[in-house]
C-alpha cells in the first residue's frame, strides 16, 4: 500500500516490508519562474506529483508497496540566483543532503529508493549521488524524472505560435494553476527568449555540443533579462492537469519494473 513516510509512526515502520518497500523522494528547488509563477513552482509540483502518481499506480496494483518522503525544496539552482527570491545549495552540500538521507534510509533496511526530479538542475548532482551510494550502500537508487514535456498529449497544450516552452514557461505555469490558481498572476507574463544562443549553429544551452545555460540568457524581447522560455500567457489549469496526470501515467511503466527488481 502507498504511504505518505512522515505519517508513520516508527513502530509502524518496524512492521514494513523494508526490503521490498519503494521509497519516493521528490525533489523540488525554489528559484524564479518569471514574473508570473511562484518561487515554489518546482516544489508545488514536487508536492502533487507523488499524488497523481499514486492514483495511477494503484489503478493497477491497489498494493503497491511505496512511502512518499517528504518534499525536499531546495535543490541546485545556480543558474537562477541573479533573479531576487532563488535559492541554491551548493553542488557538494546538495550532494552531502542527498546522501545522509540516503544513508540513515538505507540503516534502516531500505533497499529501493526513487528520487524523483522535478527540477532539471538537480538531475547532475542527483546522478552522480546515485551512483556513489549504489556501490557505497548496496542499495539500488533510481532517478526519475517527472514531466513528460515531450509526450504528444503534453505538447498538444502548448498555444499555437508559442514554438519554445522552457523553463518557467507555459507548461509549468499551467501545473501551478492546477495544483495551487492563487499562486500565479497571469497578469505579469512576459514572453522569454534564447537570446544568448540565437544565431548560433553549433553551442546551445544543452546537449551534446554546449554552454550551460543561466537564467540571464533568457530574455524579454527588449533585452531584459526574464529568466524563461516561451510565453506563459495561454497556461490554464485544465492544461495543467492534462501534464501532471500523463506525466504520471509515464511514470507508471518504470515504478512496476522498479518494484519487481530483484534485489
Amino acid at each position: 500500500m502507498i504511504q505518505y513516510y512522515s505519517d508513520l509512526t516508527c513502530l509502524e515502520m518496524e512492521r514494513l516490508d523494508r526490503v521490498r518497500t519503494v521509497v519516493l523522494i521528490p525533489l523540488g528547488a525554489t528559484e524564479q519562474h518569471g514574473s508570473q509563477a511562484p518561487l515554489g513552482t518546482d516544489a508545488l509540483i514536487a508536492g502533487a506529483m507523488p499524488e497523481y502518481l499514486r492514483r495511477e499506480l494503484e489503478r493497477v496494483d491497489p498494493d503497491y508497496p511505496m512511502l512518499i518522503f517528504p518534499v525536499i525544496p531546495v535543490g541546485f539552482s545556480v543558474e537562477h540566483l541573479q533573479f531576487c527570491g532563488s535559492i541554491s545549495f551548493k553542488p557538494d552540500t546538495y550532494y552531502h543532503l542527498l546522501y545522509d538521507i540516503t544513508e540513515s534510509l538505507a540503516r534502516h533496511g531500505f533497499k529501493k529508493l526513487v528520487f524523483l526530479v522535478c527540477h532539471g538542475g538537480n538531475r547532475p548532482v542527483v546522478d552522480t549521488l546515485a551512483r556513489q551510494a549504489r556501490a557505497d550502500l548496496g542499495i539500488l537508487p533510481f532517478v526519475l524524472s517527472s514531466g513528460a514535456f515531450f509526450h504528444p498529449d503534453v505538447q498538444a497544450t502548448i498555444s499555437k505560435g508559442n514554438t519554445f516552452d522552457f523553463h518557467g514557461g507555459e507548461m509549468e505555469t499551467s501545473m501551478v494553476m492546477a495544483i495551487r490558481p492563487s499562486a500565479v498572476k497571469l497578469e505579469y507574463s512576459e514572453a522569454g527568449y534564447k537570446t544568448a544562443y540565437e544565431g548560433k549553429k553549433a553551442i546551445r544551452f544543452s546537449g551534446e555540443h554546449a554552454l550551460t545555460w543561466m537564467g540571464e540568457d533568457f530574455t524579454t524581447k527588449d533585452g531584459r533579462p526574464i529568466g524563461i522560455g516561451g510565453d506563459p500567457a495561454g497556461a490554464t489549469a485544465e492544461k495543467g492537469r492534462i501534464i501532471l496526470e500523463t506525466s504520471a501515467r509515464e511514470l507508471v511503466p518504470a515504478m512496476l519494473e522498479i518494484r519487481d527488481w530483484k534485489i
